[in-house]
Parts: C-alpha cells; sequence; structure tokens
C-alpha cells in the first residue's frame, strides 16, 4: 500500500488541477451523488442509531451508579460527533461505494475501454475520477450529519428507557446541548472530508492500475477498500491530534 502513496498523490494533484472541469461532468457527478448519497442514507441511519445506542448502554449504567447519568448525553454527543460518525461513516462508505469504483474503473482498465477514452481524446481523469471524487468528498460530510443527529436521537432513546440509566429526554439532550459546541460537529464533518477524499482517490487509483482479467478485479476491490479503512484509521490519529492542538 504504502509503495504507492506516491503514485496516488499525483493521481489526487491531477484531480485537483482538473478542477475547473467539473461543470462539463456535472451529470456524471449528480449520478454519483445519488448512488453515494441518497442509495447510501438509509443504511447510515440504521448505523447511527444502534452505535449511539451501544454507547448510552455500555456508559449509562456506570454513570449512573456514580451519580451522574445526567452527563451521558454529553458523552454520546462528543464521542458521536467527534469520532464514532465520521470514522464508521467513512468505513462504510469505503466498503459499499469504494469498492464499486475500483471494480467499475478497474473493469474498464481490463477491457481497454480506457484506453478507448484517451484514443477518443477523452482524459480519464476528467470522466472517470473528477465526479468520483467530487461527488464522495459533498456526501460523506452530509450523511456524516444525518449520523450524527440520528446517533444522538438513539443514545437518547436508550438513557430513556434503559431502567439502570432512566433520564428523561430534556436531561439528556440539555447536557449534550451544554457539552457539544458548534466546533466539535464541524471537527467531524472536517474529518469526514479528509476521508472521502482518501477514499476516491485510493479506489480509483486501484481501479486504474487493475491488471490480470476478472481475478485482477477481485483483488483490485479488495486492496481499494482495506487501503481506505487502513488510511482513515492511521489519518484519524493524526486528525484527532492535529485539531485537539488547535482547540488548545
Amino acid at each position: 500500500m504504502f509503495q504507492n502513496v506516491g503514485e496516488m498523490l499525483v493521481l489526487l494533484w491531477r484531480t485537483l488541477r482538473a478542477l475547473p472541469h467539473v461543470v462539463r461532468q456535472r451529470q456524471k457527478v449528480y449520478d454519483q451523488l445519488f448512488e453515494i448519497g441518497n442509495a447510501s442514507l438509509l443504511m447510515a441511519c440504521v448505523l447511527a442509531l444502534f452505535i449511539g445506542g451501544v454507547i448510552a448502554l455500555q456508559t449509562g449504567p456506570v454513570l449512573a451508579e456514580r451519580g451522574l447519568s445526567s452527563a451521558i448525553g454529553g458523552l454520546v454527543g462528543l464521542s458521536i460527533c467527534k469520532e464514532l460518525a465520521p470514522v464508521m461513516m467513512a468505513i462504510l462508505i469505503s466498503g459499499r461505494i469504494g469498492s464499486a469504483m475500483a471494480a467499475e474503473i478497474g473493469s474498464m482498465r481490463v477491457y481497454q475501454e480506457i484506453d478507448a477514452l484517451r484514443t477518443m481524446n477523452i482524459n480519464p481523469i476528467h470522466y472517470l475520477v473528477l465526479p468520483r471524487i467530487v461527488a464522495i468528498t459533498i456526501s460523506l460530510p452530509i450523511l456524516v450529519l444525518f449520523a450524527i443527529l440520528v446517533g444522538w436521537f438513539g443514545g437518547g432513546l436508550v438513557a430513556v428507557f434503559n431502567e439502570k440509566i432512566g433520564i428523561t429526554f430534556q436531561s439528556f439532550f440539555v447536557n449534550l446541548r451544554l457539552v457539544v459546541e458548534l466546533g466539535d460537529v464541524l471537527n467531524g464533518l472536517l474529518k469526514s472530508a479528509v476521508f472521502a477524499v482518501v477514499i476516491g482517490t485510493v479506489c480509483c487509483h486501484q481501479g486504474l492500475v487493475t491488471i490480470g482479467g476478472p481475478r485482477g478485479i477481485g483483488r483490485s476491490v479488495t486492496k481499494a477498500v482495506v487501503n481506505s479503512i487502513v488510511l482513515i484509521l492511521i489519518l484519524d490519529y493524526f486528525l484527532t491530534r492535529f485539531l485537539l492542538s488547535l482547540e488548545k
């Protein structure tokens, strides 16, 4: 994976240079937005609902034993918006959308459709890579925002109906509002935007270097998803340290 980082950075740079051409590819961007955003929204909300519920289920009784049950709102709110929502949604999208990107572009590479595009004087970066990276960079932060709201709601439901916690919706969200600030939500959205660029770049690059027929396409899809998840987790640590240093 790391030996290809240079090639991926070159691909990202060429894509950024091609941004003025995105207007010509707007229809492909709209198609990708629908596939990434609308088609993934229900899955993202279900995942976020249960993530929030599990956090409240695990931490609520411990806090209640120490007389801190009212603090669960802030705990759930911060953990979801700053960490779990951006990371889990990025992993979800890398598995669902990143794999599709790698498979589609990899198939075009194996069956020489990309060479045909070059023959017709169509730049593959403009036609294939640019719409996908732009669409995923727009879609993932929006999905994360939905996931944050649904995750808070899931945590609130568990806090209210779990007899070991036993607080009201009002007290849950009052504490959440006192602890969570706008900057914390923006923190998660910024992370998700970075993760989106990583997913798009890694998966498109893996598709473009695919060789070896159908078996090669399968290997490329696997590498794209695994490499994306590994880079997401590595970057999450460094982004968290950087953002925490800005808060001091």
